[in-house]
């Protein structure tokens, strides 16, 4: 059984925890309400982005002459995973989440005869990545001198990747982040970005009145090659924007959690150093009282 000096001891050493973890929770509190409003405020360009893209490749007719960016390589042998997580940890399950779907990509590929290859944006997914998929990781951006994201942050990592699939070394690229939905659900989110995934639209919806009657100056396959690089960076920010969110609530979460799970265990360790505390009181009394007698 402890004594009383170490479990008082580790009673103090919980409550000291628990002030960390209920100071980061409300810490994490503060910075959530700005990363979800900027997260919510890239959704709609970013989808409007896609829209119009969608409305332009409608016109065109994929060819040896379209954007590469469009059109692809020709080839679908090596894939790129860009993994986009934190710099921190302590955030509850959010990094392991999107480690886990990358890698259930990353199997079915390998599984397919695909040649694989990992792009980290965040050092907190590199650990399982290199232990699972060794000598697969071809570049890891860092971001750790980065506060609040902004889109040339965002347009820095699109022109390197832009620039390794013009060099021929991937041929597919999915990314994936965490879709911020509340503090207590992210949801890991897979999305391919080159070549640009255009949406096809359902039949019977894909034209409207109004976009029949749109004409573009100038033509459709120039005006591509200057949205798809863009297009790029655009969906890049958003994935970071919505990261940068469901960082911050599953990092709430964990640390509200933490908090309650330490303020039982100070409850446990209380009765514990009580009941002790009372035992060690009661034999000091039985002895007193068995010297007495034996007098």
């Amino acid at each position: 059984m402890p004594s009383l000096k170490a479990l008082k001891i580790r009673r103090e050493s919980v409550k000291s925890t628990q002030k960390i973890t209920k100071a980061m929770k409300m810490v994490a509190a503060a910075k959530l309400r700005r990363a979800q409003m900027a997260a919510e405020q890239g959704r709609p360009y970013a989808e409007r982005l896609n829209d119009v893209m969608a409305r332009l490749a409608a016109k065109v007719v994929v060819g040896p002459e379209s954007p590469r960016l469009l059109a692809g390589s020709g080839k679908d042998q090596v894939h790129l995973i860009v993994v986009a997580t934190s710099e921190r940890g302590l955030a509850g399950a959010f990094n392991t989440n999107i480690v886990r779907a990358a890698r259930k990509k990353a199997d079915t590929l390998i599984t397919q005869g695909k040649t694989v290859r990992f792009y980290l944006i965040g050092k907190k997914g590199r650990a399982v990545i290199q232990r699972l998929f060794p000598g697969m990781i071809v570049h890891q951006v860092d971001q750790t001198h980065i506060k609040n994201v902004a889109f040339i942050d965002a347009l820095e990592v699109a022109r390197d990747l832009t620039q390794r699939f013009q060099n021929g070394e991937f041929d597919v690229a999915h990314l994936f982040y965490a879709r911020f939905q509340s503090a207590l659900v992210q949801e890991p989110t897979e999305q391919q970005i080159i070549p640009v995934a255009i949406p096809v639209a359902a039949p019977g919806t894909a034209t409207t009145g109004a976009s029949a009657a749109v004409e573009y100056e100038p033509d459709e396959e120039t005006i591509l090659a200057e949205l798809l690089p863009r297009n790029v960076a655009v969906q890049l920010f958003r994935a970071m924007l919505e990261n940068a969110a469901s960082e911050q609530g599953s990092r709430m979460t964990a640390m509200d959690n933490a908090t309650r799970n330490a303020g039982d265990m100070i409850n446990k360790l209380s009765i514990q150093y009580n009941r002790t505390r009372q035992a060690a009181i009661t034999t000091e009394l039985i002895e007193i009282i068995a010297g007495a007698e034996a007098l």
